[in-house]
């Protein structure tokens, strides 16, 4: 499994949205900042706490020059039920085959049975500039990445 640290580029990668759409991620297109959130299941609890936490702070996310997009092994379906339902303003990506997932290092959760709940922010050159873990805290991956990059500008 290859684990990316602070300070690594970010390599590409390509995976579908809620739309079905193609959605690639280039490190030398980026704009601004993204944050990255991993996270187990569409509409259970955590992950929906976490969800609408991300939306709620979507305009200082969006004013601190950064986009939000959550990442799953939940089909194109789910996620856009999910957002549909919750009303998020921001991208769902599939990550079946869970090669994102590898990519990132990200570590399953309940003895490897789910995928986890980490969160990477990631610079406008695709530097990986901070990742956290927490299973059970699911709103304070907002609050640490925001924290991140208003630290950060």
């Amino acid at each position: 499994m290859t684990k990316l640290n602070i300070g690594d580029v970010v390599p590409n990668f390509e995976l579908k949205d809620e739309n079905g759409t193609s959605f690639t991620f280039n490190a030398k297109g980026l704009k601004g900042w993204t944050v990255l959130y991993f996270y187990p299941m569409d509409d259970t609890p955590g992950c929906t706490k976490e969800a609408c936490a991300f939306r709620d702070a979507f305009e200082d996310f969006t004013a601190a020059g950064a986009q939000v997009i959550g990442v799953s092994n939940d089909g194109q379906s789910k996620h856009e039920a999910f957002k549909a339902k919750h009303n998020l303003p921001f991208t769902l990506l599939t990550d079946e085959n869970k090669k994102v997932q590898k990519l990132f290092g990200v570590k399953g959760s309940l003895l490897g049975f789910l995928p986890g709940r980490e969160t990477f922010v990631i610079d406008s050159q695709g530097v990986l500039r901070h990742k956290f873990r927490s299973q059970i805290k699911a709103e304070q991956h907002v609050q640490e990445a925001l924290s991140i990059i208003q630290s950060a500008s």
